[in-house]
């Protein structure tokens, strides 16, 4: 696997995305607003649709930072993500 990092900035994590055909979603559970996800349409069913700004909302209710993957070791787009903690 390439390197990975981590960035709490909004635009590049909604331009990360896009380039993949995400859009952002939750799951609805406990904790301030439910867990955020990345749908790349794969028909996730517990995956609610939301804007970007109530994802933003979240994200940044819940301290989180996203952790991401631009290419693979071989080159390719990757759509490795997840949320973690900020430090």
């Amino acid at each position: 696997m390439s390197s990975s990092e981590t960035t709490t900035d909004h635009k590049a994590i909604q331009k990360w995305a896009e380039k993949r055909d995400g859009k952002p979603a939750v799951i609805r559970a406990g904790g301030k607003g439910g867990v955020l996800r990345i749908d790349f349409g794969e028909n996730e069913e517990e995956f609610d649709g939301i804007g970007w700004d109530e994802f933003f909302n979240i994200f940044d209710q819940n301290k989180l930072a996203f952790l991401y993957q631009d290419k693979t070791k071989d080159g390719m787009i990757s759509r490795f993500n997840k949320f973690v903690e900020r430090d």
